[in-house]
């Protein structure tokens, strides 16, 4: 069976037990292909690769100039690819178990203050009010403001934001229920803010298009919504309109400032786990930064013996 071969069987593995999105899946081919087209140059195959031809391969990369971080994600994807085939039965062994990953530092997210995101939201209502912006104008400014109410409120990844349904915005509820990774479902609580933003939006929207569908943000794309890319690029549009840094806002850095901000003031970091939708709270715990602080001066003001110490 041909490289090629398993790698699809390893991707439809991937998408069928453990719902995989279709960006996870084109990382994860994205990878396996560089591999593979290194497995070809070197005269090898994926069911009778040493522990050699992975650091081959490691080697290869680094010779390349890839970071530490892109190194070791490209490792991750083939480690997985090799121990589904070993415990497939397609290869006698798992060659990466003795290859380590290249040694990485952790970067610390991009975090906003309260401030800077308050001129954003400023800068988004705005243009809404504007009393010379025409009615698409007006409509753009409004759903913008919505993104950011919503995504400050509820720290969604920017996929499930831009997917969310048109009910979102009609119910009720002082909360969404979104399906994340692995279709997983989890409820994040509404602020009064982004409820009113997004019935504003809703209002705007219904009466410039007059025109029904299942999305709150829909767009003349193939998904039939408004794209992360686009949204994305407005955002930075918004930025600069603020006087932000471009290079500094994106609409993963407001989620950052979600998280960032709860833990400031004091929300435990298993809460912000499950509103994040993080399986693993290691992967929460890159937030702790922020908390240092904050611990430091919860000693020195309630510990009993602290009083009077540097």
């Amino acid at each position: 069976m041909s490289g090629a071969r398993h790698a699809s069987l390893f991707l439809d593995m991937l998408a069928a037990e453990r719902g995989a999105s279709k960006n996870t899946l084109e990382a994860y081919r994205r990878d396996l292909d560089d591999y593979l087209a290194y497995l070809k140059e070197t005269g090898g195959e994926p069911d009778t690769a040493g522990s050699a031809t992975i650091r081959g391969f490691m080697a290869s990369l680094e010779e390349r100039g890839l970071k530490a971080s892109s190194a070791a994600r490209r490792l991750s994807a083939v480690r997985q690819f090799h121990k589904f085939l070993y415990v497939e039965g397609y290869a006698p062994a798992d060659p990466t178990a003795a290859v380590s990953a290249p040694k990485r530092g952790r970067a610390l997210p991009k975090v906003l203050s309260v401030a800077e995101v308050d001129r954003l939201l400023q800068v988004a209502y705005e243009g809404i009010q504007h009393p010379e912006a025409p009615p698409s104008e007006r409509l753009r400014a409004a759903r913008m403001a919505c993104l950011l109410e919503l995504l400050y409120a509820t720290g969604l990844r920017v996929s499930e934001l831009v997917a969310l349904p048109r009910s979102a915005a009609r119910s009720r509820d002082r909360f969404l229920v979104v399906r994340g990774k692995g279709a997983k479902e989890r409820l994040v609580p509404l602020t009064d803010a982004a409820r009113d933003a997004a019935r504003a939006y809703l209002a705007l929207l219904e009466e410039r298009t007059k025109a029904a569908g299942p999305w709150l943000f829909p767009a003349d794309s193939e998904s039939g919504h408004l794209t992360r890319q686009a949204f994305a690029r407005d955002l930075k549009a918004l930025a600069g309109a603020a006087g932000l840094r471009a290079d500094r806002v994106s609409p993963h850095v407001l989620r950052h400032a979600f998280a960032s901000h709860l833990l400031q003031n004091g929300a435990d970091l298993r809460v912000v786990q499950e509103l994040l939708g993080h399986s693993d709270i290691s992967t929460t715990q890159i937030y702790t930064h922020v908390l240092d602080e904050r611990l430091k001066s919860m000693v020195r003001d309630l510990h009993p013996l602290a009083e009077g110490e540097g």
